[in-house]
């Protein structure tokens, strides 16, 4: 998609410093063009085709990597003030809490503000769906290194999908500023 949007915006970038150019190494000697109605409807109307033609190929691409029809697995997280909720919704409602650990329990090789005393466990090479919600102010999933960030909205329900391809710890992280921590 985005070699195709850069190719229309080259052409189009092109076509503007040709006539610029035009414009101002010839003489005016037609003066005929200022009247023009059907050159008036050409530039109105070429945009919306132009408009048309970049949006269909996002339209797909955003289609094809919204939904995962059958997902291995569901958690439903919620964001509170300085912690965050995880239900296991596909294995008979396992719910529990994930608080940061304070600065005096941390262990030599723990990381500072990521690391929590309880950690998502999560299937590798399996698409996972994650719905992430708020109970009290704006919050925001995010792990970095899965390239994941949704906002946690009280009343709405956001979802996401994606897949752990490589064991290890991912850290998550909360970017909005909700807290004393």
């Amino acid at each position: 998609f985005h070699d195709h949007a850069l190719m229309i915006i080259f052409l189009i970038c092109f076509l503007v410093l040709y006539a610029l150019f035009l414009t101002l190494t010839t003489k005016l000697t037609n003066t005929n063009i200022s009247d023009a109605q059907e050159m008036e409807t050409v530039w109105t109307i070429l945009p919306a085709i132009i408009l048309v033609f970049i949006a269909l190929p996002s339209l797909r691409i955003l289609y094809m990597t919204d939904e995962v029809n059958d997902p291995s697995l569901t958690i439903k997280s919620i964001g509170h003030q300085w912690y965050w909720t995880y239900e296991y919704t596909d294995y008979g409602g396992l719910i529990f809490n994930s608080y940061m650990l304070p600065p005096l329990f941390l262990e030599p090789g723990d990381l500072r503000l990521l690391d929590v005393d309880n950690r998502v466990v999560l299937p590798i090479e399996a698409p996972i769906r994650m719905m992430i919600t708020s109970q009290d102010v704006l919050h925001s999933w995010a792990v970095p290194t899965l390239g994941l960030k949704t906002d946690a909205i009280p009343g709405r329900l956001n979802q996401t999908t994606f897949t752990a391809t490589r064991p290890g710890v991912y850290y998550g992280q909360c970017s909005e500023i909700c807290g004393a921590n």
